[in-house]
C-alpha cells in the first residue's frame, strides 16, 4: 500500500480494487492548512507586507524539504486591512470554516487582543510573531517577539549610561505604547533618572510641531520613542527640520521595524539606538545563509529584513518544530511539544520557547543607525521573558487566558 497512485494505475491495477486505499493515501496527503492575518493594506502594509512575503518563504523552505508530516503545507492569506472587525471576522472563518492548524497574525497589540479570545474559543492554535508590551498569559498562544525585559531595559540602561538621566517619551496611543511607556518609568526611575514627560499618539498622527516645542523647552537628555504606524516618520523629519538631530539623541523600541529609516534621508535617522532580536547586519553563517535565500527569491533590491520580518519567518520554524516533535497536527500534543523547550538554531542566533510563559528567550542586539544600516553595538545574550515570567506560569497554571497589565510602579 506504499506504492503511489501513479505507479498503481502505471502497472495496470483497477484503481476499483484499491479505492478505499487510495481515498485513504489523498486524505493523508491532504495539505496542512494554515492562515496568516497581516495587515496588507490599511495603514500598516509597510510592516505586514515583509511579514506576509517571509511567512511564506518559510513554508515554501518547508515544502520543498518534504513538508510536515509528509504533508505540504498550503497558506489561505486574510488581509486584515487594519480593521479590528475584519481581524474577529477573519479569525472566526479560518477557525470554523479553513480548519486551520494555527493562526500566524496580527501587528498591533489591539489586534491581538481580538484575535486571541476569538481562536481560544475554537481551539485553534495562535502563533503572535511581533514585539509587543508583555503580560499575555495563555496556553493557546506563543509569542516570539521582544518585550520590554528584552530590549526596554536595554535601552534605558544605555541611554542612562551615555546621555544622561532626563528622558522624554513619545509613545503610540494604544495598549503597546501606553504600557510600554511605563516599563520605560520604571526603568528610568530604577536607574536614577527621571522622565520628564510622555506624550501619546494616535498611529496616523503627522504634525508634531507642539511636541516638539514641548521636548524644546523640557530640554530632557534624550528621548524615547514608542511610536508606531506611518505617521511617525513625520516625527523624525521634523525633529530633523527643528535642528535636533544630533544635538538630543533618540533610543526607540520601534524604529526601523517597519524600515522607517529607507524613506528618511541618513541625517534625519542617523544615530537612533534600537535593540532587536534581530539585524540583517548580523554576521553569523545562518543569517548570511538566510540572506542569500531571500534574495535569490525575491531580489536584490528586497528592502532590509527587519526584526517584525524575521519574527514572522523565526515563528513559523518554531510551529513547525512543534509539529515534527509531536508527530501529529493534534493541538493539545503539539502544544506539549512546543512546551518541551523547542529550540532553533535561526538567524538571529538561538531562539528558545520558555514553556512557563510561551515567550521566547533569545539573544538582544543593540544598534545605532547610520547611513540607513544598523551598526552593532553589543550582544545581549539569551535574554529571557522576565517581565512575563513574574506574572506567568502557564505549568502552574494551564487555564490562564489572559493578559496582565503588570504593575511596574
Amino acid at each position: 500500500m506504499g506504492m503511489s497512485r501513479r505507479a498503481l494505475l502505471k502497472g495496470g491495477v483497477t484503481a476499483t480494487v484499491f479505492a478505499p486505499a487510495l481515498v485513504r493515501h489523498a486524505a493523508a496527503a491532504d495539505p496542512i492548512v494554515i492562515a496568516s492575518m497581516y495587515d496588507l493594506s490599511g495603514g500598516l502594509e509597510a510592516s505586514g507586507k515583509p511579514m506576509y512575503d517571509v511567512l511564506n518563504f518559510a513554508v515554501s523552505e518547508i515544502n520543498e524539504a518534504g513538508g510536515l508530516l509528509g504533508r505540504e503545507i498550503k497558506v489561505v492569506s486574510f488581509d486584515t486591512q487594519t480593521n479590528m472587525q475584519l481581524y474577529a471576522q477573519y479569525a472566526q472563518e479560518a477557525a470554523l470554516k479553513n480548519k486551520v492548524a494555527v493562526v500566524h497574525g496580527g501587528i498591533t497589540s489591539a489586534s491581538r487582543e481580538v484575535i486571541r479570545p476569538v481562536l481560544d474559543k475554537y481551539k485553534t492554535l495562535y502563533f503572535y510573531d511581533m514585539p509587543y508590551e508583555g503580560g499575555v498569559c495563555d496556553r493557546n498562544i506563543f509569542i516570539d517577539g521582544v518585550t520590554p525585559a528584552h530590549n526596554t531595559e536595554i535601552l534605558v540602561e544605555y541611554g542612562l549610561k551615555n546621555w544622561g538621566k532626563k528622558v522624554y517619551t513619545l509613545a503610540a496611543d494604544y495598549n503597546y505604547g501606553q504600557i510600554t511607556s511605563d516599563w520605560v518609568k520604571k526603568y528610568v526611575k530604577d536607574g536614577g533618572g527621571e522622565v520628564l514627560g510622555t506624550e501619546f499618539f494616535p498611529l496616523d498622527a503627522t504634525n508634531f510641531g507642539s511636541t516638539i516645542s514641548k521636548i524644546q523647552a523640557a530640554k530632557p537628555d534624550w528621548i524615547m520613542t514608542i511610536l508606531v504606524g506611518g505617521g511617525p516618520i513625520s516625527f523624525y523629519r521634523q525633529f530633523n527640520a527643528a535642528g535636533l538631530s544630533g544635538k538630543i539623541p533618540i533610543a526607540s523600541t520601534t524604529f526601523s521595524g517597519a524600515n522607517e529609516q529607507l524613506v528618511l534621508t541618513p541625517e534625519e535617522s542617523n544615530g537612533v539606538v534600537v535593540a532587536y532580536n534581530y539585524l540583517q547586519t548580523l554576521d553569523n553563517p545562518v543569517n548570511k545563509d538566510f540572506l542569500r535565500r531571500v534574495r535569490a527569491k525575491f531580489g536584490a533590491d528586497y528592502p532590509p529584513i527587519s526584526d517584525l520580518t524575521m519574527a514572522s519567518y523565526q515563528g513559523m520554524l518554531l510551529w513547525a518544530a512543534g509539529i515534527k516533535k509531536a508527530g501529529t497536527l493534534d493541538r493539545e500534543k503539539v502544544i506539549e511539544a512546543l512546551e518541551s523547550g523547542i529550540s532553533i538554531d535561526a538567524p538571529s542566533g538561538s531562539v528558545t520557547l520558555d514553556p512557563q510563559t510561551h515567550h521566547c528567550v533569545f539573544d538582544v542586539h543593540l544598534a545605532k543607525m547610520q547611513d540607513k544600516q544598523p551598526v552593532l553595538i553589543e550582544t545581549f545574550p539569551q535574554r529571557k521573558p522576565a517581565d512575563t515570567a513574574a506574572v506567568c506560569d502557564l505549568k502552574k497554571n494551564p487555564r490562564d487566558a489572559k493578559q496582565y497589565i503588570i504593575k511596574v510602579m
